[in-house]
This record gives structure tokens, sequence and C-alpha cells, in this order.
């Protein structure tokens, strides 16, 4: 389908924040202006550029604001940025992001892992953030979404009640909130948990529940993509050749695979307005950039389909 039909499902490219997060190496400024640049040209309208966290906890992301100065000089890209506290909210701010993801972990223990803060702790740091945002010009408000990670299942806790993640989604967006995500921060979720919970975060707070963020830890992450987008889900996460992970739960694995996952909401006949050919020269960058980082996907190996 061509780029210029509408949209049917918005993949957001997590890669550059997820995916690095969790990688071997550290890549180059010049190769993620490189791989920005190239995933925009191949028609993605929204790129998580990096996080705006201290780098002796995540290295690799003190180019953030050159990452995201980068983003904003092309104009049809909207540009995401992960930041965990007021802090990195307010560096992100500056930076000009159009877009800040809060992480709210369901799990207590995952959350005081990741932000050193406990669930009710970062619901109230969400606060905060919201109302930095509307100290700031009508113009220049960015975005602000709450990520639910471990909403379906934690490696420390394991089985996370549906309860506490609609709790938790109500009071996000009663903090300020634009949106919520539910992210699969472990890779536990099946396709029925994900049609069930996001149909249910949907009841509770509506449109303001929009995306997901899936993770391929049990080998379910695009049948778990399947699951969302006939729940209702407009915008799926994922990263260049299945980068990432979450460092702070272990044993979870990467995140789904963009390029499979484009082929695959495409070859159902809904347009995401990627070119799959111009996406899949990006993995040449992000390999040139990570010779020690194995890159995963089953287009890029077998190759598309004769006539697709």
């Amino acid at each position: 389908m061509s780029s210029s039909d509408p949209i049917d499902i918005r993949v957001c490219e997590v890669g550059l924040r997820d995916g690095l997060q969790n990688a071997t190496g550290i890549m180059a400024s010049a190769a993620k202006f490189a791989w920005i640049s190239q995933a925009v040209q191949a028609g993605l309208r929204e790129i998580e550029v990096c996080s705006f966290v201290p780098p002796k906890l995540v290295p690799g992301m003190e180019d953030a604001h050159q990452v995201v100065a980068h983003g904003l000089t092309h104009k049809d890209l909207e540009v995401a940025v992960l930041a965990p506290n007021l802090r990195g909210a307010l560096n992100a701010f500056a930076a000009g992001a159009h877009k800040v993801t809060l992480p709210v972990s369901i799990s207590d223990s995952h959350s005081r892992a990741n932000v050193r803060k406990s669930r009710s702790e970062m619901i109230d740091e969400v606060g905060r953030v919201c109302a930095a945002r509307d100290q700031l010009p009508a113009g220049y408000r960015p975005h602000i979404e709450a990520g639910l990670a471990t909403a379906f299942g934690c490696t420390i806790e394991g089985r996370v009640p549906e309860r506490d993640v609609l709790e938790t989604a109500v009071a996000c967006m009663d903090a300020g909130c634009d949106e919520v995500g539910l992210s699969d921060t472990c890779g536990y979720g099946n396709p029925a948990q994900v049609k069930a919970l996001f149909k249910a975060t949907r009841r509770e707070v509506g449109e303001a529940s929009r995306g997901v963020h899936l993770h391929n830890t049990l080998g379910l992450g695009l049948a778990n993509a399947c699951a969302a987008v006939e729940a209702g889900a407009g915008v799926l996460d994922s990263s260049l050749g299945g980068l990432g992970g979450c460092p702070f739960a272990p044993g979870a694995s990467g995140n789904i695979v963009t390029e499979d996952l484009v082929y695959m909401l495409e070859a159902q006949g809904l347009n995401t307005g990627i070119d799959i050919d111009a996406l899949l020269a990006c993995r040449e960058i992000v390999r040139a950039a990570l010779p020690d980082d194995p890159l995963y996907g089953y287009v890029a190996e077998a190759g598309l389909p004769k006539g697709f």
C-alpha cells in the first residue's frame, strides 16, 4: 500500500531506546542519526529515540539531547523518549521531545528495581511531571504517556492482578497523563490475556488506551500483537532486529522484530505506511554499529514472498 494511504496501525520503533539499553556495545551518535533518518525514509512516523537517564545506570544515553535534536529535523516524525522521573522529564521537555513515556510498573518489586520507587510513589511522580508540563506554554507541552510495565506478569513477582493494572491506569490518567500503554516487559503475556486486558483497560480509560509494548521472551510476541489489534490497539511498539529487553527484569528477552511485525500487518491488509525494503536497510546501519549484538528476524533471513 502507498505511504499516502490512511494508516491503519502505527508502528513505533523503540530500538534506539529499549534496544540500545540492553545492547552489548555502545552505538555512536552518528549511527543513531543514520538509523533515525533511514527509518523515517522507510515511513516510520514515531520513534522512541532515547531515554533521559543517568548514563552510569544506562550507558550509551549521554547524547540524548543531540539525538532528540536530530529527530526534530524530520518534520513528519513524532520524537518520543522515555524518562523515569521528574528530572529526566524536565530534560526531555528542554530538548523538545514530542512525547514522554514514564515507566509505571504494576509490580512493586520491578518498580523498585527499575526506578527505585514503589508503584504508588511513581504515580505521585507522574503527577509532578504532568504539573510541570502544564506550566509550559500551550504549544510546547509534550504528550505524556504512562507505560504500565509488567502489566502481563513479572519475572520477580510472577502473576500481576488485572485489578492492579486497571487501578494504575485510572490513577495515571487522574494524575494528568494523556494516555496509558500496556507493556509486556517480561514477555509473559498470551493472546487471550492481551485481548482481555486491553479491552478491560479501554473500558476504564477509553481511547486513552491506544498502544501496547510487547516482548518475545516466550515466542508469543507477534501472536500477542495480532490479539492487541483485534482488541482495538492502534499503536504497536517494536524494535529493529528484536534488539532490547529490560536490564531490571531478569530473563526478559528482546522486543518483537519491527521488520516481521510490519510484514505481518501488511500481509493482512493493514496499512503501516512503511516500506519493508527501506526498513531492512536500517539493519545494515545497526549491524555495522553493533557488530557483537545479534539481530533477529524471519523476514531478513528468508526474504519477502514472491510478488509481495
